[in-house]
């Protein structure tokens, strides 16, 4: 079996376990899931959704939050970690996105690297989240689940895996391919137990259960 029929196959079965999957950083606007993004570096998710509430409450929209003192930003981020250099890449970002780009999130890959704080996984997540693009989103899932699988060889660095993945994954499919893995990354293929091949979907295709 080579690496695009296992990735093909693998791609099914995640769409019949689930369904209806999407990012679980709750946003309304493309630059709020830019200042989401960043701050979930090290952080749940779940703790990012309830932090940014008070965030935009005091700071609604980008030109607010970009005129905002980043001492402010950061006593309200902090919950998340890392609170001053999350603070001073947020900060710049909405300045940035003010100034050049008229409060608007670009929809170029290399312009939204171009913004402060922004990496290979943002600028995917954003391009596949907000303007449907095909997109690649390199978390620590995707990484941990893709080496379990054989879809990659022992690859550990985000840029690397996303690179062999494009090799394989059908571009329509890669942004929801990897949110599927972010759900059976949590439910069932974990990273902190060990992971429950008994029950998992893709007991019969994947590398780890023995199949080549």
């Amino acid at each position: 079996m080579t690496k695009k029929q296992r990735a093909l196959a693998i791609i099914e079965l995640l769409k019949k376990e689930y369904p209806h999957t999407d990012c679980t950083l709750a946003y309304d606007q493309a630059w709020k899931l830019l200042v989401s993004v960043r701050l979930a570096a090290q952080c749940t998710d779940a703790r990012v959704n309830v932090v940014v509430e008070k965030l935009y409450e005091k700071y609604p929209d980008v030109n607010a939050l970009a005129e905002a003192p980043v001492e402010e930003i950061e006593k309200i981020v902090r919950p998340c970690g890392l609170g001053n250099s999350k603070a001073r890449d947020i900060s710049a970002c909405m300045k940035m996105l003010r100034d050049v780009y008229g409060g608007k999130v670009p929809d170029d890959f290399d312009k939204l690297l171009a913004l402060p704080g922004v990496g290979r996984k943002s600028a995917n997540l954003i391009m596949g989240d907000v303007f449907e693009k095909p997109a690649i989103v390199t978390d620590t899932h995707c990484i941990r689940l893709t080496n379990r699988m054989g879809l990659v060889d022992g690859i550990k660095e985000p840029g690397k895996v996303e690179k062999e993945l494009w090799k394989i994954i059908p571009p329509e499919e890669g942004n929801d391919f990897c949110h599927r893995l972010v759900d059976h990354g949590r439910a069932v293929c974990t990273a902190r137990t060990k992971p429950h091949c008994e029950v998992c979907c893709l007991e019969g295709i994947c590398k780890k259960a023995g199949v080549v």
